[in-house]
């Protein structure tokens, strides 16, 4: 079931299928705003907070990969991408790049939609309690598990709805090791190494925000022949 609060940007320069994606995202329950391009996307976002986009890779002028990019650097709005490309290659460069999902050209809408729910289902939930918040301590970085945040000082880090939901799923098991099917099943993914290099590359990006130095990563550790753990102070 679709969040009715949540607000969907559809950014694709192709008007017909805009036009029938925001139709049927409203017809399950969302608020949808659309954009023909990168340029109009900006704008929109400029005044208007979202909690997801649906963002189309091959536009004319700045592409998906490019505007995702570019978004991560100041938000951590969850982003889909929409791609005709379906090679592992293409997938990674958007997973790099900073998208949480991504769904390849033709797709039946009902599979849009559980892909957006999953995505939404794995944001850490605001909340307003003022029990005592459970820490997990990695150097000069905590976390939060109560409210799923990581922190720096009195900076909060921000982290891709994929990156909350490692971290929920590494804090809930400490000191143990996580294979990398594992952590698919986990994260919901379909079975598949394009999936476990996924999520290699979603750990790469986790560590650049724990780690002082990454490529010698301290905290989220390597376990030859086990996988992935996290080893807090």
């Amino acid at each position: 079931m679709a969040d009715p609060d949540a607000h969907l940007l559809v950014v694709d320069d192709d008007e017909r299928i805009r036009t029938l994606l925001q139709k049927f995202l409203i017809r399950n329950g969302f608020l949808v705003s659309g954009a023909r391009d990168a340029a109009h996307a900006r704008r929109i976002l400029g005044g208007l907070d979202f909690d997801l986009i649906v963002l189309d890779v091959m536009m004319p002028g700045e592409d998906g990969i490019s505007l995702t990019r570019s978004l991560r650097e100041t938000s951590q709005t969850p982003i889909l991408l929409l791609t005709a490309k379906s090679e592992t290659e293409d997938r990674i460069q958007g997973l790099e790049a900073g998208a949480d999902d991504y769904l390849a050209k033709p797709f039946e809408p009902k599979e849009l939609l559980l892909r957006i729910n999953a995505i939404l289902r794995r944001m850490p939930e605001s909340r307003a309690e003022a029990a005592a918040p459970k820490l997990l301590t990695l150097g000069p970085i905590r976390y939060d598990i109560e409210r799923g945040e990581l922190w720096r000082g009195e900076d909060m880090i921000r982290l891709t709805a994929t990156e909350s939901q490692l971290m929920k799923i590494f804090s809930a098991k400490p000191g143990e090791a996580l294979s990398r099917a594992n952590l698919v099943e986990e994260l919901g993914r379909d079975k598949g190494q394009a999936q476990e290099r996924a999520v290699d590359v979603q750990i790469t990006r986790l560590r650049r925000k724990l780690e002082t130095d990454p490529k010698q990563p301290r905290y989220l550790q390597t376990v030859r022949g086990a996988g992935y753990m996290l080893a807090p102070d």
